[in-house]
């Protein structure tokens, strides 16, 4: 087993050969309503693949959200947090529902997950953009945009900024309220999403845009000034700089010309939702959250589903595939990874849909018919 030393926080891996066998301990959060049923569809998954190279894996059952509050009365109790910072990497479903929703804003599910980004120290969150070819058809965009392809990756800050400032309310002697929200950010904060960033980059197309709004926020302009200086450590990526607002407009307009996008926690939050539903379905999208080490947190973009609970209609693809991610950014295991995409490629080739991406000539599954028909393929 070699160590590589020169990777960066966030993405530093442990390479092995094909022959090595490993046991790793993986963090299961379940989530709430459909969630549960694709996290069992991809521990299915990832049992197959245990079988196949002789690895093993011990499932440490966490639980947060909507499930924590039924419980323990908390989003997030310290046992359990204190759960998944004994495991070498989580596994996670959507929380929330409308089961929770008039709870006090600091008891509300997703809460639990903000709670359980900061307590394992993740800062970074790599959420791919990626259209299957095989679903172009199902994307909002035109043709002539699609047929260029969609293939970036958004590069988001998850600590800091404005989701944890200081927020405020006062009243005036007038009678007039007034709301501040503080976005702070320091330079170490910017740097070492900034490395993450280029690492990124340097494993893809070699090419990062920082997106930001220097023209109005101090925040923006030092991180400009940051990742400007960390740019001359990366001498082979093309580093370029875009306003948030237009990158926006061009994210619809010509996704092509992105590989690899760093941005700060706010910023990223919203053009990465944008960005999953260009791709024809938020179902098939995965992502991770890395901090210092190799562990990390790998769950689909997708919310809850209540709506469908129970129903075996919950595409597991994305959830699936976020367990590639896991395998590859936190275990190391490039080939395990490879033959989850290399079979979701497969599955679609052969013409097999759920609901939320089916179109006409396709084969209407469910959610463990899906993962059926991509275990045959493994």
């Amino acid at each position: 087993m070699e160590l590589e030393l020169d990777k960066p926080a966030g993405l530093s891996r442990l390479s092995c050969r094909k022959d090595m066998r490993m046991k790793k301990k993986i963090g299961v959060i379940r989530g709430d309503c459909s969630s549960r049923e694709i996290v069992e569809q991809t521990l299915r998954v990832l049992d197959a693949l245990a079988k196949k190279y002789g690895h093993e894996w011990e499932y440490e059952p966490i639980a947060m959200g909507g499930d924590a509050i039924d419980q323990y009365g908390s989003p997030l109790p310290d046992h359990e947090l204190e759960k998944a910072l004994n495991c070498d990497a989580v596994l996670l479903g959507a929380v929330g529902g409308p089961k929770w929703e008039g709870l006090p804003g600091a008891q509300r599910p997703e809460k639990g997950l903000l709670a359980l980004r900061k307590g394992m120290g993740l800062f970074s969150n790599l959420r791919p953009a990626k259209i299957w070819p095989q679903l172009a058809d199902a994307s909002p965009l035109k043709k002539e945009i699609t047929d260029r392809g969609i293939d970036f990756v958004i590069v988001r800050e998850l600590t800091g900024g404005v989701y944890f400032g200081d927020h405020t309310t006062t009243v005036g002697e007038d009678g007039v309220k007034q709301a501040l929200d503080l976005m702070p950010y320091d330079e170490n904060e910017i740097r070492r999403i900034g490395k993450v960033g280029f690492e990124t980059a340097m494993k893809r197309g070699k090419k990062l845009t920082l997106v930001d709004k220097a023209n109005v926020l101090d925040t923006s302009r030092l991180w400009r000034e940051v990742l400007y200086d960390l740019a001359k450590e990366y001498p082979e990526v093309d580093f370029d700089v875009m306003f948030v607002d237009n990158c926006a407009m061009q994210i619809c307009k010509n996704p092509a010309q992105f590989d690899t996008i760093v941005t700060e926690n706010m910023f990223g939050d919203i053009l990465s939702d944008e960005a999953s539903e260009i791709t024809g379905s938020i179902g098939m999208i995965p992502s991770s959250s890395l901090g210092e080490g190799t562990r990390g947190l790998y769950e689909p973009i997708h919310g809850s589903a209540p709506d469908i609970a129970g129903k075996n209609l919950v595409n597991p693809l994305a959830c699936i595939l976020s367990a590639a991610m896991m395998l590859r950014y936190s275990f190391g295991m490039e080939q395990e990874a490879a033959d989850i995409e290399n079979g979701v490629e497969a599955v679609l080739n052969d013409g097999f849909r759920t609901a939320d991406m089916m179109s006409e000539g396709m084969n209407l599954v469910g959610t463990r018919e899906m993962t059926d028909a991509l275990l045959a393929k493994l």
